[in-house]
């Protein structure tokens, strides 16, 4: 089976664009986190500080509520909401939610910490009894640490070293656990938090974060995937081996020309058979949408991905999506440079086949280990025929039949001299894309015009 090139696709539309910027995010979040500091002042909290502890009891209050706070936008950035999606993009709120999380983590422990000992010193005694009589007497700080457990938990698993030692599966069900830590924080808040039993109109204010934080998650990262798939009914239609470890999954379903989605894009996989269902995996279309199916490629590289290759035809499949920036609607400049490395080739070749250009304006470097590595040879070679393109090759081991640094500043501008000048779209191993943005900077290349994801392929 082949998807290069369709003559006559069907019309599918364009993802809905919001029209969010970066900056709004930042002052909505910058604005509601320096009313929650008002409050906090509102509330006498400067008054204390003279009181013995009051120090700590106040820091405790302030890292509480910001805790609270930060936790929320959490849930929101992990929510798929596609205004985020689109005014950030996947790989800063990733980088976000996990900075965030670690934030949620001290703030929180310093809460504890805090409030823990300004109460020991106002009542003049020992921070273990004092913590003693708070689990004795008060339930609510019960849930209030089995919380702050489950965020220690969270922050833990989201170290480099130990996300690198997870599954995705894993990765991903610990990271539910979050819901029921801002759950209980909520209890706790309602019971003891100065907003809740003070202030009619914090009250108020708190109550409707939490409620808007809990409806973006709901519409987007339930509802909405919900709806796509019963609309759409899919199923795995067939499965195409394309290099060694290398398979594509064809996807056809109902009404697949009312499923918006560009090039360049990713969804959440889903195989509902008895020994995967709980299990889901971010791939990239490997073809442009066309109202006839949708192409995922997968290489075989861990967390299960080496058994797509024996995902029954047939298979229902439910997905989550579209997500993801890597499109032409981020572009710029009227010429592009695509540049892959290794399985990153996915969503660069269905770019290639759906971006606008006269001939001589778009350009792929893609570098392989070896020629079997090469995937969709034929497939390029034909788009680069239909659509005027040029494609260098860059194949083989490095220093022998390739330069040591196959995407080196030199070596990119030796064969796309005016790169400088156009939009760059980047896709591959972590390593590649760090070494081949540096030199894409290091050339001139300014950061609006370069189009990276590390989370697509």
């Amino acid at each position: 089976m082949s998807s290069a090139p369709i003559d006559q696709p069907r019309p599918v539309p364009m993802p809905r664009h919001w029209g969010i910027r970066p900056g709004d995010v930042a002052a909505l979040l910058i604005g509601n986190g320096a009313f929650i500091v008002l409050m906090w002042i509102r509330h006498g909290a400067l008054d204390e500080l003279s009181a013995p502890g009051g120090v700590f009891t106040a820091f405790g209050q302030l890292a509480a509520l910001l805790g609270t706070y930060l936790a929320l936008i959490q849930l929101v950035f992990m929510g798929r909401s596609p205004w985020l999606d689109e005014a950030i993009g996947p790989d800063r709120l990733a980088w976000l939610h996990r900075w965030l999380g670690f934030g949620t983590v001290w703030l929180i422990g310093g809460h504890v910490v805090s409030t823990l000992v300004g109460w020991s010193i106002g009542d003049g005694r020992s921070v273990v009894a004092e913590l003693v009589e708070l689990l004795t007497g008060f339930p609510y700080v019960i849930w209030a640490l089995a919380g702050f457990a489950l965020f220690v938990m969270l922050g833990i698993t989201s170290v480099r070293a130990a996300r690198h030692r997870l599954s995705y599966e894993a990765w991903y069900w610990l990271h539910v656990y979050a819901y029921l830590g801002i759950a209980l924080a909520f209890l706790h808040q309602v019971f003891v938090g100065l907003d809740f039993t003070h202030d009619a109109l914090a009250t108020a204010y708190w109550i409707g974060l939490y409620l808007i934080a809990a409806a973006l998650v709901l519409v987007f990262r339930f509802g909405q995937p919900i709806l796509l798939n019963r609309r759409h009914g899919l199923r795995v239609m067939a499965l195409v081996p394309e290099a060694p470890g290398v398979t594509s999954i064809y996807v056809t379903g109902r009404d697949l020309d009312r499923l918006a989605a560009r090039s360049g894009q990713y969804f959440i996989l889903r195989f509902l058979s008895r020994s995967s269902w709980w299990r889901a995996h971010p791939y990239s279309l490997s073809s442009a949408p066309n109202g006839q199916w949708l192409r995922f490629t997968v290489k075989a590289l861990g967390d299960d991905s080496a058994r797509v290759g024996e995902v029954p035809v047939g298979t229902r499949v439910f997905l989550e999506g579209p997500y993801g920036i890597l499109t032409g609607a981020r572009r710029s400049r009227p010429k592009v440079t695509l540049i892959a490395g290794g399985i990153g080739i996915s969503p660069i070749r269905a770019l290639l086949e759906s971006l606008a250009g006269r001939p001589g304006e778009l350009t792929l470097l893609y570098r392989a280990s070896t020629p079997a590595d090469l995937v969709f040879r034929g497939e390029l070679d034909l788009l680069a025929a239909h659509r005027g393109a040029t494609i260098h090759y860059l194949v083989g081991r490095r220093g022998i039949d390739v330069p040591p640094d196959p995407f080196s500043a030199t070596t990119i501008m030796r064969l796309v001299p005016d790169i400088a000048d156009q939009d760059v779209y980047l896709c591959g191993p972590t390593d590649l894309m760090i070494r081949t943005e540096a030199a894409l900077r290091e050339i001139g290349v300014p950061m609006a015009q370069l189009h990276a994801e590390r989370f697509t392929y």
